[in-house]
């Protein structure tokens, strides 16, 4: 990427349009989203598309790189706005840059996404799904035109990981055996999605009764650690439950999380068996969605053991040198907890772990943008020094200012979130529906 910059004399204009509502970003999202600002040797424009309908005068920052990020590719889900999305940035298609896709949940409104990647003229869709899965999730894609790569969920902060270090520092011992926290699983995942909360009920029984083994584990929604809180709570864990990211259905319209969503409402005590014969009979196990996920990186770099359903894990995580395998039919947790038991088995993981994951480099949002810069601008045209470019500094300006409306929408939502933790049951679960209104979902 500096060889490229150094030749041509001038530093690229990299365009990042995303789309949210939502203050304070959780640090994932923001790590993820905010990569390209801290880390590309380029002129960085962001544009949060929920509020800039001038998409002629930024085309006019002549980007030699426009990333449609995840945030923006995410709000698919609401087809009818997503399509309209579509109208309002076409004119980007036109560019002569490169356009590349950070697309995430690709189990889920698929044809809409493929359509997208058409009629903005993707060049590069950075995919989380395995190869394997691609003819299915962009079907009708022209791969003779539109490149894939594979790349992770998310990565490590520097930032954070300096976060994480400061919270060590207050965090006295490992007080709990093993601890958990998964809300909200969909049944429109499949199985592999409903595993999520089969592993918490499975570990919950097994601990039951028994005075040596401290858990914290728990599905519920007013569970869910905010911020840097999730550290901490990391840091007290010897262990911490997981599974790789994804899904076993695929969902190429979004009928399928409709279906099983109404369903579920209308029958609260249906058992996923049931809900799949009513809602997608013979179409789980269509897709092979799985993917490492941020929580596993953020457990390397915080020293927690993990206890994780056997799988690939994009082949960073090795079974039994950075983690304990369980069983994808939950046999065998006897076992698990038993080995679980030696520390200095688990001191000698985490630290392995730590090491081939944290220390390596090898999974930092530096080299996050380093490869999408250098694979990306590899594919177009090198940036010419004699051209003239806008200044970009208003356009970020504008950027700026229209975090307003989401932070206003933040403190409701914080708000709501904080009540809902201390008030009554039948309160709470009101305050919820009017958080996750206020949150767009």
């Amino acid at each position: 990427m500096r060889d490229l910059v150094t030749r041509s004399g001038d530093k690229p204009t990299v365009l990042v349009l995303y789309r949210t509502l939502e203050y304070p970003l959780r640090a994932t999202i923001a790590d993820h989203l905010l990569a390209f600002r801290r880390y590309a040797d380029a002129n960085c424009v962001y544009a949060n598309v929920s509020f800039r309908n001038d998409i002629r005068r930024l085309a006019r920052t002549k980007p030699d790189l426009v990333v449609f990020d995840t945030t923006l590719l995410s709000s698919r889900v609401r087809y009818e706005r997503f399509r309209r999305l579509m109208d309002k940035l076409e004119p980007l298609a036109a560019l002569p840059g490169v356009r590349v896709a950070l697309p995430q949940d690709e189990h889920v409104h698929t044809e809409i996404l493929a359509e997208f990647v058409d009629r903005l003229a993707v060049n590069v869709v950075y995919s989380v799904a395995p190869e394997s899965e691609w003819p299915k999730i962009y079907a009708g894609v022209d791969t003779s035109r539109v490149a894939f790569e594979r790349i992770l969920t998310g990565y490590l902060e520097p930032a954070t990981l300096t976060r994480i270090e400061r919270a060590a520092q207050g965090v006295r011992q490992r007080d709990i055996d093993i601890g958990y926290r998964v809300h909200g699983t969909r049944f429109s995942l499949g199985r592999h999605g409903r595993l999520k909360i089969s592993l918490a009920d499975a570990f919950l029984d097994a601990a039951r009764g028994r005075d040596d083994l401290r858990v914290d584990i728990s599905t519920r929604f007013e569970d869910t650690f905010l911020g840097d809180s999730w550290y901490r709570f990391l840091l007290r864990c010897r262990f911490v439950l997981g599974i790789e990211g994804g899904a076993s259905v695929l969902d190429p319209d979004g009928s399928v999380g409709r279906r099983t969503g109404d369903y579920a409402a209308a029958h609260p005590d249906a058992s996923f068996e049931e809900i799949e014969a009513a809602c997608f009979p013979g179409l789980d196990g269509a897709l092979d969605l799985r993917a490492i996920s941020p929580r596993h990186l953020e457990a390397c770099a915080t020293r927690t053991g993990q206890l994780l359903v056997e799988g690939d894990y994009n082949g960073i995580l090795e079974p039994n040198v950075h983690y304990f395998p369980i069983a994808r039919n939950l046999a065998g947790i006897a076992d698990v907890l038993e080995a679980a038991r030696d520390e200095d088995l688990r001191e000698a993981m985490t630290r392995r772990a730590y090491e081939d994951v944290v220390l390596s480099g090898k999974y930092g949002y530096d080299r996050f943008v380093a490869h999408i810069l250098g694979s990306a601008l590899g594919r177009g045209p090198r940036p010419v020094a004699a051209r003239r470019r806008p200044r970009v500094g208003w356009f970020s300006i504008l950027d700026r200012i229209s975090w307003c409306v989401p932070l206003a929408i933040g403190l409701g939502v914080t708000t709501l979130h904080v009540l809902a933790r201390h008030t009554p049951r039948a309160v709470s679960a009101r305050l919820r529906a009017l958080e996750r209104r206020f949150r767009g979902k």
